[in-house]
């Protein structure tokens, strides 16, 4: 470059080079204002920094808390009885009850036809009375044989011939009575009678039907006493007992409070569970063949508990926030256990003298600032 050209440029660069100065001053002056910022913070005492939320803290409370086993299972009749014809060749003439009446025992459930029956019990009548003549006639024979006898005015085999007559008349009188009571009987059949109190829980009869003998008419619950048939593992059978109380929700979210009646004496190979039979009470307000769940109170232990609402649930895990000396939260994670009303089991992660957040825990994360309160003195604000 030439001595001219220098000298041409030379303001240009004059100017580049003062702008480059400057620039380089002002980022030392913003670099020393930030450290000198820094170090005030730093230096700041804790009370300038405002708490992130107010909370009340508290700590974990020992109590009893009861065992309870869960189960399934269906609820059931307790027994079920299966109502049938018991004359054969009859026509039905009236059904009186429908599915779900209420009946007693004695109550008359259908009718048959009774006509061709009051015929055969009227020929039967006759038959006794006939056959009860004739034994008549055939003892007073018997008497004048027997009279006869020492006189020898009547020959021996005359004699056999009257007495067995005799004999054979009195068996003509039982054979008569006997096929009357058997025309009464089926003229007893004609009505079908409750065998005992309960619900309907099936009808099959109709009205103009002929049946037979044995065929079914109705199913009916006895008593209207329904059970819980819970399905229990073989493993948890050594806990349950007769009478240990249950708890039971019902399909329609009906509470029904029952006992242990009977466990079955044996267990199914493939599931390796066993049936626990629980009676429940009537107007429990279940229904046969509901699905229904639930507990066995076996027993009560000592458990450490918190407020539901000292539990916080974030991604999978349960957390509670322990209170630190310089106020400020830990995270920690926790186990939890069985719950009764608003209280949880807490199982690990916790102690019973660690101060944790009752209210509020939600809000916070790991290393927050708050201002805490006991429990109790919030209370009495």
């Amino acid at each position: 470059m030439s001595w001219n050209d220098f000298m041409k440029r030379k303001p240009i660069l004059i100017v580049v080079a003062a702008i480059a100065g400057l620039a380089i001053g002002t980022a030392v002056l913003f670099a020393k204002q930030n450290v000198a910022s820094s170090e005030k913070i730093k230096a700041a005492p804790i009370a300038t920094v405002k708490p992130a939320l107010t909370v009340t803290t508290t700590q974990p409370i020992a109590a009893d808390l009861p065992i309870k086993l869960s189960a399934n299972g269906n609820i059931m009749a307790w027994q079920e009885a299966s109502i049938g014809a018991e004359a054969s060749g009859l026509r039905l003439t009236d059904v009186r009850v429908n599915v779900g009446d209420l009946v007693e025992r004695g109550q008359v459930l259908a009718t048959f036809a009774a006509e061709v029956i009051e015929a055969d019990v009227a020929q039967a009548r006759a038959n006794v009375a006939e056959a009860e003549a004739n034994a008549q006639e055939s003892a007073a024979n018997g008497d004048r044989a027997r009279r006869l006898q020492p006189t020898g005015a009547m020959s021996a085999q005359q004699i056999n011939q009257y007495l067995t007559a005799e004999l054979a008349a009195k068996a003509r009188v039982q054979a008569a009575r006997a096929t009357l009571n058997a025309q009464q009987l089926r003229m007893k059949y004609t009505r079908v009678l409750a065998p005992d109190s309960g619900v309907i829980s099936a009808r099959m009869a109709t009205v103009g039907a002929v049946v037979s003998a044995g065929a079914e008419l109705f199913h009916m619950i006895r008593q209207g006493r329904l059970e819980w048939r819970a399905e229990v593992m073989s493993e948890e059978l050594g806990r349950l007992s007769p009478g240990t109380p249950v708890t039971i929700t019902a399909a329609n979210s009906v509470k029904i409070q029952g006992k242990v009646r009977m466990v079955a004496p044996t267990i199914d190979p493939q599931t390796r569970a066993a049936l626990v039979y629980v009676d429940l009470p009537k107007d429990s307000g279940a229904t046969a063949g509901m699905f229904a769940t639930g507990q066995f109170e076996i027993g009560s232990s000592s458990a450490l508990t918190v407020a539901q609402q000292s539990v916080v649930v974030r991604d999978g895990f349960t957390y509670v926030f322990a209170i630190n000396p310089d106020h400020r939260v830990a995270q920690i994670k926790v186990a939890t256990g069985r719950r009764v009303g608003d209280r949880i089991e807490i199982t690990s992660g916790v102690k019973a003298e660690t101060f944790i957040v009752a209210s509020g825990a939600g809000f916070l994360n790991d290393g927050d600032l708050v201002k805490d309160l006991p429990q109790t003195s919030a209370a009495n604000k």
